[in-house]
């Protein structure tokens, strides 16, 4: 999956889902005036398109790709049949999903309560926890996507963080080269979210 590429739009009737292996997802809000912003993050650990199996068929969310990579996708029909047995796949799913409403919530408070610097660096961690090294391609245009503000703003915010020394940034590229000062620069909410995901899902880490 290429970066940039829309797995689906608000509205529509999703078909399948998707579980990424290498990629990243983000999953937007969009406004009526095109404006968006990230509510989640879908990596390694997760499955795109979650209101197929609670009963939804659709959402009012955009799924893009934020970092390119490989996925496994399952058409709906093959999903809610396995839902539906009502056995480990069933309970390995829902868990997923409060993990992921965990992450929603956590976002939206994020967003209100916290200054971009901090935001930023919540994003990137959860990026960082989902890829196989520490080098992710992001342009401005995806950064501010993600994060609700103009690219101006987020080329600032990036720019700020390499001045420090926490990040590299050129040509569209962010290599984070300090971790641990990136995790204390972060607000409180990425460990609220790593640590819901690592109680619900503790096997992910050993997959």
């Amino acid at each position: 999956m290429p970066l940039g590429q829309v797995l689906y739009e608000p509205g529509n009737i999703l078909t399948h889902v998707y579980f990424p292996t290498t990629a990243i997802v983000s999953i937007l809000y969009v406004m009526k005036n095109g404006e968006s912003a990230e509510i989640a993050v879908v990596g390694n650990e997760g499955v795109v398109g979650v209101s197929l199996f609670m009963g939804g068929g659709s959402t009012s969310s955009r799924a893009l790709v934020q970092s390119a990579g490989g996925a496994y996708r399952l058409s709906a029909e093959l999903l809610n049949q396995e839902f539906e047995r009502a056995g480990p796949v069933l309970h390995l799913l829902l868990r997923y999903t409060q993990a992921l409403m965990t992450q929603m919530v956590q976002t939206a408070a994020c967003n209100k309560h916290h200054s971009l610097d901090q935001q930023l660096c919540r994003w990137l961690l959860l990026s960082l926890d989902r890829l196989q090294g520490t080098e992710m391609l992001m342009t401005e245009t995806l950064i501010a996507h993600m994060l609700g503000v103009t690219e101006d703003v987020a080329t600032e915010g990036a720019l700020t963080l390499q001045d420090v020394g926490l990040i590299e940034y050129k040509d569209g590229r962010i290599r984070v080269l300090d971790r641990n000062t990136l995790e204390k620069r972060s607000c409180e909410c990425y460990a609220v979210v790593k640590q819901e995901y690592d109680r619900l899902l503790p096997l992910r880490l050993a997959a």
